[in-house]
């Protein structure tokens, strides 16, 4: 089961770069018909622009993310022992390298692994989730963590959120350009012209559709990851430990929790283990980026108990 889902997830990166080939093509599209007055320079534009972002974040990922999330590498050991132990016993049983450690000073419990695969990952947990778990619930989230790192699901989220990033840049730039569109055609232009008139209005509205949809459509393409991995990983990560009952309570923990992160970077909030945004659920959960946790702990019962 493990290894198809790591076949699994490898098919998905080539899914995923089809998918934002297309929604960045139909951006292209715009950009170039409507201010580059050439569809293909348009596309050629938003593609290098995509390109370029998603691979300096692919191989920069952990910095890039963690920055985002203000986190702080642990150095050594000392930092915090037992946080450093657990990790290092886990990747020996999952026979993977030690990732790096980082810690984020949140109070709100969480966790969150990425990375491009195993040999270049790290793992992330707040403050508040080192302070409020014990340590085999503890253990328990980092297995999880360390699944998503063996399982390669770290490689399909980061290539999401490099790619989701760069739409919604390209989507902030459209939605700007508008205000330069409206007011700046020149003497020319402003003469009286129905024509004219229309094309303003258009470029006005469209602009600011993408301006306010940008973010919602990269939440879309980031669900293009099977919210499956999520349980995929409490069942390997409870494998992993031998001990279910430890992940078990840690969830129940996080799903008690109701206080958000204070520092959350919108593209990477789906690589945390629980909703660091505390965002209401979305109508029949369809847009929501993390599966419910008593639905996660009902399947882990179901599995081991």
């Amino acid at each position: 089961m493990i290894y198809q889902q790591i076949d699994s997830n490898k098919r998905k990166t080539y899914f995923i770069f089809v998918i934002f080939f297309i929604i960045l093509a139909a951006l292209g599209s715009f950009i170039g018909y409507f201010f580059i007055n050439n569809i293909w320079y348009g596309i050629i534009l938003s593609l290098v622009i995509a390109l370029v972002y998603a691979l300096i974040t692919y191989f920069q990922s952990t910095s890039i993310v963690m920055q985002m999330n203000g986190a702080k590498k642990l150095e050594a050991e000392k930092d915090a022992p037992d946080l450093w132990h657990i990790v290092e016993d886990l990747t020996m049983v999952a026979d993977i390298p030690m990732p790096e450690i980082y810690m984020i000073n949140d109070p709100s419990p969480n966790a969150f692994a990425t990375g491009r695969d195993p040999e270049h990952a790290a793992v992330a947990v707040t403050s508040g989730l080192y302070e409020m778990m014990d340590r085999e619930e503890l253990e328990g989230v980092l297995a999880h963590e360390i699944s998503h790192v063996k399982n390669f699901d770290i490689r399909v989220s980061t290539i999401s959120v490099a790619l989701s990033s760069a739409i919604i840049l390209i989507c902030t730039l459209i939605g700007n350009a508008y205000r330069f569109v409206w007011p700046g055609f020149n003497d020319r232009d402003n003469e009286s012209n129905s024509g004219w008139m229309v094309i303003r209005l258009v470029l006005w509205l469209v602009g600011l559709v993408f301006m306010i949809l940008g973010p919602f459509i990269a939440n879309l393409v980031q669900l293009a990851i099977s919210r499956n991995r999520e349980y995929l990983a409490d069942v390997s990560g409870a494998e992993l430990t031998r001990n279910p009952q430890g992940l078990i309570n840690a969830l129940e923990k996080l799903e008690k929790n109701e206080e958000p992160m204070k520092k959350v970077d919108d593209a990477s909030a789906a690589l945390y283990i629980s909703d660091p945004q505390k965002k209401r659920k979305s109508f029949a959960g369809w847009f929501d980026t993390h599966p419910p946790l008593d639905k996660r702990i009902e399947a882990l019962k179901k599995t081991f108990m």
